[in-house]
């Protein structure tokens, strides 16, 4: 009879699994195919995802017949069970053709070009105890029965431990019971840690957490069953525990050698004992990289500098070093981005990585405006953080970055002197910047000039720079249009745009890798984004799977931003941001209107290289040629080229005619050698010998 219910328990249990699958498995079926059918209505709005690179939408890619959960049809729990019985000492390997993705056959997101190998060892480090926290978290649910089924749990430990002291000596059961639990926890770990080795989407986490929840639902009732068809060995379980006095104690040890020790390293500065910290986006499977694991998975050295603003914002900047280098670049990014667009192309795509093969010390600057809030204010309110503009972009971020980046060379390269008489920079720093941070970057330049200050920079290189938008799509149009009406009332309520908190963060970052995996609703995205911005031809879904939009912080847009914006839109002019008051602008500017910032490209005294994409409809080809105009008629020297792209495919996408191109403008500007060899020479005077002077 046991047998018999054992075994229906188990095919029930099968069956409950098999249904529940195929449920959500026809489910995400039908939205795939759904999305599928709105693609085909939407005629000529399809085609947009051909100028997308890298985006496939031919359902080549491996989708989720079985979710990567299911090896052919087999749940992960039974596979793990039968991984169970394979020795220690044994490899256990669930990689196979079908899991690994090709590159020909459907896009990876950008962040995924750099070395494979890479990825495998960060998907492995980020993703292990995921498990753990799904069953915590289903404990917490079944804690009534749990409770109900604490007692019969006891008496089969009470019964276990009394039949292995009857085959065995007193002194081993517990020490082989150790060693056996060790073994099975270090090869549960190892099996777990290859099952989750991949970042999942919604709907896999969907079905992983119900399949947990079956599993743990039947399992209650199977002990529940044996404590019923085992009426003798429950009542005899239950006279031993109310009769032994130490049967408590001895229970409470059992269930220490099941619980999580803390650990410690031996040789490690403080043995102390230490909890394992486990960090949320770890357990919840999410990429949660940053620009510095980027780096450093890759074999490049790595350097976080926190450069603190005049105003109070902590900002950070990264870099790349090559400490004796006298030829470096800046790097800056647009609206909504951050330092990982310069890296998330791997080695040969990424712009950061081609500068310091050349013998660039890079630099990565990162604006103001993250969702965690870094200023020496730790209790600034939201509404205070957000009150900013393009203003402060182009006026405290980049001079702080900057004026950090000279003092760092400088110290570095030793030849500025205490007693002041070598002034000279002693290196040269290039510029390239992207969207809003190449208006950042003019409007820097152009203050420095008027407030008679070096600005440093040899050359600017602007990527599809902001500044006129006069040319935008009805979606900005109407934007913008509502932003300059309501403009006093969101300012109030909407501070910025950003997503609030860590959980919805986290679905977005799911969502997206549903979007992978999921090619029609990935296209239906692409195709809708695509639509609202033009017919700009980037990789939209690319690009917001991207790890810098991850459950922990997020590159978030102030609504003075998209204010300035609005006025420039409506003016037509690139000016600097109207506060709406006359006196307030008198305050700020010594004028009642703002700057326009076009009327001083005459001051710009550096060449500039200008890029634009004709498939941009962001910026559009044709408000970047009104800079050029302009900076033509300043006498600035200046120089206009345009190639086949989107406004992010200047970033987020491999481009090699677009990075030659870069890196040859940045080839333009050479240290003077002649000054480093007499500065050299004048050194190596001061510190020679007389003899040696006096024959020269």
């Amino acid at each position: 009879m046991r047998r018999f219910v054992d075994n229906a328990l188990a095919i029930t249990k099968e069956s409950v699994k098999t249904f529940t699958y195929e449920s959500l498995n026809n489910i995400a079926r039908l939205i795939n195919g759904v999305s599928a059918l709105l693609l085909a209505i939407l005629v000529g709005k399809a085609n947009s995802l051909d100028g997308a690179q890298g985006w496939e939408l031919r359902p080549t890619f491996h989708g989720p017949r079985f979710p990567r959960w299911m090896e052919n049809g087999v749940s992960s729990f039974n596979q793990f069970i039968h991984e169970l019985s394979v020795d220690d000492n044994s490899s256990v390997d669930y990689s196979s053709a079908e899991d690994e993705p090709d590159d020909g056959i459907y896009p990876l997101s950008p962040s995924s070009h750099g070395s494979r190998a890479c990825r495998t060892s960060t998907h492995i480090n980020h993703d292990s105890h995921w498990t753990d926290w799904v069953a915590y978290i289903f404990s917490w649910i079944l804690l009534p029965a749990r409770f109900m089924l604490r007692i019969p749990s006891l008496l089969f430990l009470f019964l276990s431990k009394q039949e292995s002291k009857a085959s065995s000596d007193t002194g081993s059961p517990r020490l082989r019971t150790f060693h056996s639990f060790r073994k099975g926890h270090t090869l549960k770990d190892h099996v777990v840690q290859r099952t989750i080795d991949r970042r999942r989407g919604v709907i896999e986490d969907l079905h992983l957490a119900i399949e947990i929840f079956i599993e743990a639902i039947f399992d209650m009732f199977h002990k529940a069953a044996h404590c019923v068809f085992s009426p003798s060995a429950t009542f005899r379980i239950f006279g031993k525990w109310f009769s032994s006095p130490t049967a408590g104690a001895k229970d409470i040890d059992d269930d220490a050698l099941n619980a999580s020790a803390p650990t410690s390293t031996l040789g490690a500065n403080d043995p102390a004992p230490r909890e394992r910290n486990l960090t949320l986006h770890h357990t919840l499977n999410t990429d949660a990289r940053t620009c510095q694991d980027v780096i450093t998975e890759l074999g490049y050295p790595y350097e976080a500098i926190h450069v603190i603003t005049n105003d109070g914002y902590v900002i950070l900047l990264e870099r790349i070093p090559r400490r004796d280098a006298r030829k470096a670049v800046f790097l800056q990014h647009g609206i909504m981005d951050s330092s990982m667009g310069w890296v998330s192309n791997g080695v040969v795509g990424s712009p950061a990585f081609a500068a310091f093969d050349q013998g660039y010390d890079v630099f990565l600057g990162n604006f103001r405006g993250l969702v965690s809030r870094e200023h020496v204010n730790k209790n600034i309110s939201l509404r205070q953080y957000w009150r900013f503009s393009i203003n402060e972009h182009g006026t405290e971020d980049v001079p702080a970055m900057i004026d950090k980046i000279h003092e760092i060379k400088t110290a570095e390269l030793k030849l500025s002197q205490p007693d002041g008489e070598i002034n000279e920079q002693p290196y040269k720093l290039c510029a390239i910047s992207h969207s809003m941070g190449g208006a950042a970057m003019l409007m820097y330049v152009i203050i420095r000039r008027i407030e008679e200050k070096p600005h440093r920079l040899s050359r600017l290189v602007l990527l599809s720079p902001a500044g006129f938008h006069d040319k935008t799509s009805f979606f900005f149009t109407m934007g913008h249009y509502v932003c300059l009406l309501l403009a006093p009332i969101l300012a109030l309520f909407v501070p910025a745009l950003y997503i609030p908190t860590r959980f919805f963060r986290m679905l977005f970052n799911k969502l997206v890798r549903d979007f992978h995996n999921y090619p029609a609703v990935g296209g239906l995205v692409q195709t809708i984004l695509s639509y609202g911005f033009g017919g700009d031809s980037s990789n939209w879904v690319a690009v917001l799977g991207l790890p810098h939009y991850n459950m922990n912080d997020m590159p978030g847009l102030s609504f003075r931003v998209i204010h300035h914006l609005s006025q420039i839109k409506r003016t037509k002019k690139f000016r600097m941001y109207d506060f709406g008051s006359a006196a307030v602008n008198m305050e700020v500017y010594g004028s009642p209107e703002p700057i326009d910032l076009g009327e001083y490209y005459s001051l710009i005294d550096i060449p500039v290289d200008l890029v634009a994409g004709r498939k941009d409809q962001i910026i559009s080809s044709s408000m970047v040629s009104k800079h050029y105009r302009l900076m033509k008629e300043a006498g600035v020297d200046v120089s206009y080229n345009e190639f086949e792209y989107g406004h992010l495919d200047f970033t987020f996408s491999h481009h090699e005619e677009l990075l030659a191109f870069v890196m040859s403008r940045l080839q333009l500007v050479e240290p003077d050698l002649k000054r480093q060899k007499k500065a050299l020479k004048l050194r190596k005077t001061r510190q020679g010998s007389p003899e040696v002077s006096s024959s020269d």
